[in-house]
């Protein structure tokens, strides 16, 4: 397995999964709210390995990256099953290469693992998910690749809370009194 890095990421104090679930501002802000999440980065994913992506590269579609957030978790804290659970909340699954207004290859949805036991969860969640559903585009694989994107991109909606993101203020907070209430 090919994972490639622009700059150097810190390492993982836990486990990780990579997912694209359209435009990464919101998916990073809704997953940084799940107790047990160490910690999140945007990034681009599993497009043309030779080319090292930016914003407006991964914008054109022509190299085939997602925007995508590196999820590193403590499973002894949040298991896997429940990130899941928070993604498939915030995003639609029977939409192909858009959520929201965002549309293009870039912001297509996927699940990502780098270790053979996220695979195996994975892989049992999303069958169980796509029985639900008579269309289902989001995709799963190993992570090929991924490259942190530029800093503004990082923590964007803390930076700007009134920035664009097409998952709502409601599920936002949805989300947020979720794990509040436990």
């Amino acid at each position: 397995m090919l994972v490639s890095h622009a700059k150097n990421t810190a390492p993982c104090d836990g486990s990780a999964i990579y997912l694209a679930g359209g435009c990464f501002w919101g998916l990073e802000k809704v997953l940084s709210m799940i107790p047990g999440v160490i910690d999140t980065e945007c990034g681009y994913a599993n497009g043309y390995p030779l080319f090292i992506p930016d914003y407006m590269t991964v914008c054109s579609g022509k190299f085939g990256y997602c925007e995508a957030v590196r999820v590193c978790y403590d499973p002894a804290l949040v298991k896997l099953e429940r990130i899941l659970d928070v993604f498939f909340l915030v995003i639609d699954p029977t939409l192909l290469n858009r959520q929201g207004n965002d549309r293009g290859i870039q912001y297509r949805t996927g699940i990502y693992w780098v270790d053979d036991g996220a695979e195996k969860i994975v892989t049992s969640y999303v069958e169980s998910e796509r029985k639900k559903h008579e269309e289902f585009y989001t995709e799963i694989g190993p992570l090929e690749n991924f490259f942190d994107a530029e800093p503004y991109h990082q923590d964007y909606l803390d930076k700007n809370p009134d920035g664009y993101c097409h998952i709502s203020k409601e599920e936002m907070e949805h989300i947020r009194k979720m794990f509040s209430d436990n």
